[in-house]
């Protein structure tokens, strides 16, 4: 009897666990993406563990630290080992970078571009192959933080999981912001922070339908970094005082100040970039030349190293001059633009994080001369500073907010963290408009300004909403043979070509059989009545490129042409048809935004 219930159990547990089944409850029940996003929340758990874990074993075995120790805050180092083990680390990219370039041909693609142009569609063999290069990055020393890994390897997972259970577009991209949500929140044991970072920066906005399923994997990967790792990943800011009106101002200004830092340092990043481009240096021999650079800033000072957990506790606990914090800071901004710049796989986050602490200090020195009334210490600036700046090179003010709310415990202090990060975010959209991740994209001549899915927009073409079906006349024929050829009803537009057959024009009917043409001129020619000889489509351009040359030509229907050069005529448009399919696909996206879907 138990045996036949035991077999009747695994039978029905079968059933249940089939992957057609399993496909239909995903898609069809929105516990069932809940539930989708648990599992992510739990792979993206043990990714975030398992990478620092094996970073902090290859600085204790390259470095030669104690177990606890942090590289960054350390200041008897071997100087040889400071020197030579960033160095050793470009090398083997630069390995990595010829071995790689022999089959890898396509850029990469992080969580932000797959979620804005690929509906959610990201590889997996490119996320591990990104978080490897940044494991080798940040274990043998560059300044690099580990965070941009965390969410490329749990972001890719989670595709992978999304496109095995064939899930709709929308569901896709909620799965990828799932794994990023659970990568930083258990970076930063911070869900709150894990997920505003994918409702902001991933996903590109909030929804009903994704709230559940990003803070569930928030919190569940959250849960699993803790009970591995206990609370290694904390930022612990101590004692940090009292808030009043008066210090708003102040806080505010430095918003401002870490706006101007994160444009300097992303626009450091792209020179090296571009220095790195112009030259006829091999581009795997750029991390060698990078690691040579940073292990030389490294021996100024250690705190240049790696993603700068250490310093930060260092810098917070311990009081330092205006110079000796200055001095830190222009050298990690230096070192983190020419480790990007050079060729080494990583993210500023953290580094974000680092350096407005350090501005947060060293503004915290003038605060008081200048405003009487404030009485922030020095710790609260420095946390003000950390989201600030952070916001000027990652965005997402919400996010950066939530993580100094859930560093300090603090909603006075998160209040007066919001204004300043409002501050930053205002000054970096109106004077520099981009992102580190989007003005990186802006330099690769991708048009992205944010996660929102704009990818349904490319794929909307001209070449798939053009009639092919064209009619077309010569332009030596006659208006009176015209007429008899395409007569009053037959069509709205004719088509005229050339010589060579390529694009003349184009004739409406009303005008050609109008009785202003009168008896003498219907002996002319139809080219005098062309319009549109300059203004045509091309099959490549997108339904939004489309209607915005609709509405300049002030037309209702163009010719489309192959190339500028042959102007072969391949079908035609009309403005009708286009706003008809693009209001459709609007439609489409706002239902499965919705969850109407």
């Amino acid at each position: 009897m138990l045996r036949k219930f035991n077999i009747r159990r695994l039978g029905v547990l079968s059933i249940l666990l089939a992957p057609s089944r399993l496909r239909a409850f995903a898609r069809g029940n929105e516990i069932g993406l809940v539930l989708a996003a648990a599992l992510i929340g739990l792979v993206a758990g043990v990714v975030v563990t398992g990478m620092s874990l094996i970073t902090q074993e290859m600085h204790q075995l390259i470095f030669k630290l104690a177990d606890g120790e942090r590289l960054s805050s350390m200041s008897a180092l071997d100087q040889v080992v400071v020197f030579t083990a960033p160095l050793a680390g470009g090398i083997l990219l630069g390995i990595l970078v010829l071995i790689l370039a022999r089959w890898r041909k396509r850029p990469m693609v992080d969580p932000i571009e797959a979620n804005a142009l690929h509906g959610g569609r990201l590889s997996l063999n490119d996320s591990i192959i990104v978080a490897v290069q940044n494991i080798i990055s940040n274990g043998f020393g560059a300044s690099v933080g580990l965070e941009a890994g965390y969410t490329q390897l749990a972001s890719g997972l989670a595709s992978k999981l999304g496109l095995s259970l064939q899930l709709r577009r929308a569901e896709l991209r909620i799965l990828v912001g799932c794994g990023a949500a659970g990568a930083i929140a258990a970076a930063f044991n911070a869900p709150l922070t894990g997920s505003f970072y994918a409702f902001e920066l991933i996903i590109g906005s909030y929804t009903i339908v994704s709230l559940a399923p990003v803070v569930v994997s928030a919190l569940v990967s959250t849960v699993v970094a803790r009970a591995l790792v206990g609370s290694d990943f904390m930022i612990d800011v101590g004692n940090f005082g009292t808030v009043v009106t008066a210090d708003y101002v102040p806080a505010m200004l430095l918003g401002i100040l870490c706006a101007g830092a994160g444009i300097l340092l992303m626009k450091g990043v792209s020179f090296v970039e571009e220095l790195a481009r112009k030259s006829s240096v091999p581009t795997a021999v750029r991390p060698i030349i990078g690691g040579a650079v940073v292990g030389a800033l490294a021996l100024i000072s250690p705190q240049v190293l790696s993603g700068g957990h250490g310093a930060l506790h260092l810098n917070l606990d311990h009081t330092a001059t205006i110079a000796s914090l200055l001095g830190i800071l222009l050298l990690k901004s230096t070192a983190s633009a020419v480790s990007i710049g050079s060729g080494f796989r990583g993210g500023l986050f953290f580094a974000s994080l680092f350096m407005g602490a350090l501005l947060g200090k060293i503004f915290a020195y003038s605060a008081p001369f200048i405003f009487a009334h404030a009485t922030l210490t020095p710790v609260i600036y420095a946390v003000v500073g950390m989201s600030s700046l952070a916001v000027a090179v990652i965005g997402g003010p919400l996010t950066m907010t939530f993580l100094a709310l859930e560093i300090t415990g603090d909603f006075p202090i998160t209040a007066l963290v919001l204004a300043a990060v409002i501050m930053a975010s205002l000054t970096v959209r109106n004077t520099f408009g981009y992102s580190f991740a989007t003005w990186r994209f802006h330099l690769r001549g991708e048009s992205i300004r944010s996660a929102h899915d704009v990818g349904w927009i490319r794929n909307l073409t001209v070449d798939r909403l053009m009639r092919r079906d064209v009619r077309t006349a010569s332009i030596h024929m006659t208006i009176a043979d015209f007429r008899h050829d395409f007569p009053l009803g037959s069509t709205q537009r004719v088509v005229v070509l050339d010589d060579a057959g390529k694009y003349a024009g184009i004739v409406l009917m009303p005008e050609a059989h109008s009785e202003i043409v009168d008896e003498s001129a219907r002996t002319q020619e139809i080219g005098s009545l062309l319009k549109y000889q300059s203004d045509f489509l091309h099959p490549q351009m997108n339904a939004k490129q489309a209607v915005a040359i609709f509405d300049k030509t002030e037309s209702e229907a163009l010719a489309v042409v192959d190339n500028l050069i042959e102007r072969n005529v391949v079908g035609l448009l009309t403005e009708s048809h286009t706003l008809r399919r693009y209001s459709e696909e609007l439609d489409q996206r706002r239902r499965e935004i919705s969850g109407e879907l």
